[in-house]
């Protein structure tokens, strides 16, 4: 996590540099994410780029230059890590998680966490770039050149599902958008359902009664 605790503003500045990209992105999770949503938290909330959008004001992040700036905009930022949330058994109705899966040690727990601290009926939402995808396989070919991304573990969307179905969540649903290379987006890319096609997949799916 060092480069996220030094690079905090850097990383920061890059959805600024990448705006059209950003929207995309916020835009995917939009269509997944039911309105309204409740009390919404977000796992890896990072400077609280993706839970602005959506009125999100709790998260944990474990890098704590990254907890600054998402305080200094008013999100509930306190230190956490996936795989044990600081939080209590249905503490919320919604959980966002977006490029984040592959950062944490132990998926299956994180997915495990975020069932947890969901009510009944809550709904958990997964945002990642897609390894099976051709900016997924772009970012894999390339990692070790990325301060950011060097130390990251790239999932597949149908991957994602799987982890996510493993820890009781059901009615899984995705979205996909990115449909072209960073550099060659000028404006907002669509977003539509599946994966396969879109570089950065939404995986959206609902609590049952029973964690498997």
């Amino acid at each position: 996590m060092n480069i996220f605790e030094t690079e905090a503003e850097r990383y920061d500045r890059w959805f600024e540099n990448h705006l059209d990209i950003y929207k995309s992105e916020v835009a995917a999770i939009r269509n997944a994410l039911s309105m309204p949503h409740g009390r919404c938290m977000e796992i890896g909330i990072g400077t609280g780029r993706f839970a602005i959008p959506f009125g999100i004001v709790d998260g944990v992040e474990p890098a704590a230059a990254m907890r600054s700036v998402a305080k200094s905009r008013g999100i509930n930022a306190i230190n956490g890590v996936a795989e044990k949330l600081p939080y209590e058994n249905e503490s919320f109705d919604c959980a966002l998680m977006v490029t984040t899966i592959c950062f944490v040690d132990d998926p299956a727990q994180s997915c495990r966490e975020a069932w947890r601290i969901l009510k009944q009926d809550g709904i958990f939402i997964v945002g990642l770039v897609d390894r099976n995808s051709f900016l997924g396989k772009s970012y894999e070919s390339r990692k070790n050149k990325s301060p950011f991304y060097r130390n990251a573990r790239f999932f597949s969307a149908q991957k994602a599902g799987e982890l996510m179905t493993a820890a009781g969540f059901i009615d899984l649903k995705f979205r996909q958008t990115l449909f072209h290379i960073p550099s060659d987006i000028k404006k907002p890319e669509p977003v539509i359902s599946g994966h396969g096609r879109g570089g950065f997949v939404v995986v959206c799916g609902k609590k049952t009664k029973e964690q498997k």
